[in-house]
């Protein structure tokens, strides 16, 4: 395992009775990455984390973490890691402070080290308001920042990450959006399990689609929406008589099966758009020449909702639902 590897996975195989959730899963992730996980539910994401974690043992294979071995080495892991689930494990009738530094006593501070590392915590995480509150009485935000905050009581290698923003409300998902870039910025391996596509856009370096128990597909977001076909100029007619003339003024930029898949229901035309701005350029002069009237004429790019229904067969969920 090179020294820059944060997490190395290699012919991962994990069966639930007669359920193989993970059948031969391969990948790797390096120091500093923001590596995605997605997939439907049901394909695996959930129990590769837990393998990852040593909270379950895989059946075949190899996991390496921070370069420990999940299973020849599962404490040693568990130290060099943070693990966030769907859920904050935090305990309610304790304060956020409290809470704080019972994470720090228990990863082997002394007292009064906690106590100096959760007075930090709560300043960085804004949370210094609610440091005497029950967390019982926190938001669904406030939690999942101070569920967050008692897994760096101790600088991790390796931070998981599984679905951490369902159920947030935008203000309390873009403040965890935030701190997964500063685990980039301090050198911390971060693999990301979400539901949410534009937050694996916005926020991973390389995404691997997991489906079934397999790696179906990776690479960084940019390299998966091109699977789709890259980008392509969309027209809308203001008058939808208008779509044939429209194909007609078109010429040589529309191709042949899309002119012949063209119905009396088609309300709008796409065209590759191979040359980008210059093509919907001149597919704007030569609409313009013709006198048609559009609604719309844009150039779009695939999307990992795209990516994402062209591989699995569907678009992702978004209920949060836990997976196997």
């Amino acid at each position: 395992m090179s020294s820059d590897t944060g997490v190395l996975v290699e012919g991962i195989e994990k069966s639930f009775g007669t359920v193989q959730a993970l059948r031969g899963i391969d990948f790797a992730a390096t120091q500093g990455e923001v590596l995605g996980i997605l997939g439907p539910n049901g394909a695996g994401k959930t129990t590769m984390v837990n393998v990852l974690s040593t909270l379950i043992a895989p059946d075949k294979g190899r996991a390496l973490v921070a370069g420990h071995d999940v299973v020849a080495a599962p404490a040693a892991v568990r130290r060099s890691i943070m693990l966030t689930g769907q859920f904050a494990a935090l305990d309610d009738m304790l304060s956020g402070y409290e809470n704080l530094v019972l994470f720090g006593r228990l990863m082997g501070l002394r007292k009064r080290s906690a106590k100096e590392r959760a007075d930090e915590l709560l300043a960085e995480f804004d949370l210094v308001g609610a440091a005497g509150r029950r967390v019982g009485t926190y938001s669904g935000g406030m939690r999942r920042r101070i569920d967050i905050a008692c897994g760096l009581v101790v600088r991790p290698d390796v931070v998981f990450l599984d679905e951490p923003t369902t159920g947030l409300d935008p203000r309390s998902r873009q403040g965890v959006w935030d701190l997964v870039s500063s685990f980039k910025k301090n050198g911390i391996t971060t693999l990301l399990t979400t539901q949410y596509l534009e937050e694996a856009d916005a926020l991973c370096d390389r995404i691997i689609v997991i489906d079934h128990g397999v790696v179906i597909a990776q690479g960084t977001a940019d390299e998966l929406k091109s699977r789709t076909g890259g980008s392509y100029c969309e027209v809308v007619p203001l008058d939808l008589k208008d779509v044939p003339a429209i194909a007609a003024a078109l010429g040589s930029l529309l191709p042949d099966e899309t002119r012949t898949s063209l119905t009396s229901d088609s309300d709008r035309i796409a065209i590759p758009a191979a040359d980008g701005a210059k093509t919907l350029a001149e597919a704007l002069r030569r609409l313009d020449g013709a006198g048609i009237e559009l609604v719309d004429i844009a150039l779009r790019r695939p999307s990992l909702d795209d990516v994402f229904l062209q591989l699995t067969g569907h678009l992702a969920s978004a209920d949060g639902a836990a997976d196997s």
